[in-house]
């Protein structure tokens, strides 16, 4: 079964990302949350895609 958290914390970055500079910043909190919260119960493999998620956060946010 796959990581609720962990989907849901894709989708709220990819949503972020994808805005292209119209993203407000409630939404990259609501992201960086997202990412947050799927650490507690994440597998190894999850933890390793989420850091990523985190750097595309921080890559987005230079960028806009």
């Amino acid at each position: 079964m796959e990581n609720n958290l962990f989907q849901q914390a894709k989708n709220a970055v990819s949503s972020f990302t994808n805005k292209q500079g119209n993203a407000s910043e409630q939404e990259k909190q609501a992201a960086k949350n997202a990412v947050q919260s799927a650490y507690a119960d994440c597998s190894p493999e999850e933890k390793q895609q989420l850091q990523q998620l985190e750097q595309q956060l921080k890559t987005k946010n230079h960028l806009s």
